[in-house]
């Protein structure tokens, strides 16, 4: 009879743990010892108490990162919610070539977020394909500033992000729609009711916690949003920097040996409770509608 020593599971979990600890637990921690110092790359810091969050609130590029990634959130959550879903009927259909349609809605999921906000970033360039058709379509006399103006540089990272987003949630709720029991459509179906009322009382019921997921998923993801921005910004965060986000002000603060890390601590600190309140929120509607 073979007997299991009490170490052999901790053996097989170890390096599992060993990485966790060191790769995310200590980070964590580490950022919140760091949030209450002046410490830097090179050098090291003192203890500075509540001084990092006290200049949060005088920070005035801060307000507008703030803003942007409230309003990237606000756009994205309702499109990303309601598209791909509909998105899912469409090629949930059995019909001959719906394959290449599904292949084709997921192809820029796959594809690098920077690759592809470089093209889109010379798509919309002064000189790029929609200026160009705009002008010889005679819709615009001078190049529509997509990336030098404040609001349609940030509402272009949002097309952007749209677009790249809507294949991959459209996977998640094609897997939702397939667990929706056939019967109860084909029953709404006996009873009279038309398709606009079976997806509403059939499909949005079944698919419910999967919206819920995705728009935890979206909320999460629109208020860290950086390479968007960045690289259809060249970097340097639009007109005046007012078109930086959230992230993109902690990586400003924090690069280069003179970086202040202990901002950049309380920067993310702040970043992570704020993102805490729409999942909290979200996840709060789903209870009470259940």
């Amino acid at each position: 009879m073979t007997h299991r020593r009490w170490f052999t599971p901790w053996l097989l979990a170890g390096p599992a743990i060993l990485w966790l600890a060191v790769f995310n637990l200590w980070p964590a921690v580490n950022t919140v010892i760091l949030s209450f110092t002046n410490a830097r790359p090179i050098g090291g810091g003192r203890f500075t108490g509540l001084e990092n969050y006290g200049r949060l609130f005088d920070d005035a590029q801060l307000a507008d990162a703030l803003l942007n990634s409230i309003v990237f959130m606000l756009v994205c959550l309702p499109l990303l919610t309601v598209l791909p879903l509909l998105l899912a009927l469409l090629v949930q259909r059995r019909i001959p070539g719906i394959t290449f349609f599904r292949t084709a809605f997921y192809t820029p999921v796959i594809a690098s977020a920077v690759v592809v906000a470089l093209i889109w970033g010379w798509v919309l360039d002064d000189r790029g394909l929609v200026n160009g058709v705009l002008r010889q379509s005679g819709l615009a006399d001078s190049p529509v500033a997509f990336l030098t103006d404040r609001w349609l540089l940030l509402f272009s990272a949002i097309a952007l992000t749209v677009w790249k987003g809507l294949g991959y949630y459209m996977v998640i709720y094609l897997s939702a729609l397939a667990n929706v029991p056939h019967e109860l459509h084909e029953a709404a179906a006996v009873d009279g009711a038309n398709p606009l009322r079976r997806f509403w009382h059939v499909t949005l019921p079944g698919v419910r916690p999967t919206m819920v997921l995705i728009s935890v998923l979206i909320s999460v993801s629109s208020l860290r949003v950086f390479s968007e921005l960045y690289v259809l910004s060249n970097g340097l965060g639009g007109p005046g920097g007012r078109d930086m986000s959230v992230v993109m002000l902690i990586q400003m603060y924090s690069r280069g040996f003179n970086g202040h890390l202990g901002y950049a601590s309380a920067l993310s600190l702040m970043l992570f409770v704020i993102t805490l309140g729409p999942m909290l929120f979200l996840m709060r509607l789903n209870r009470k509608a259940a």
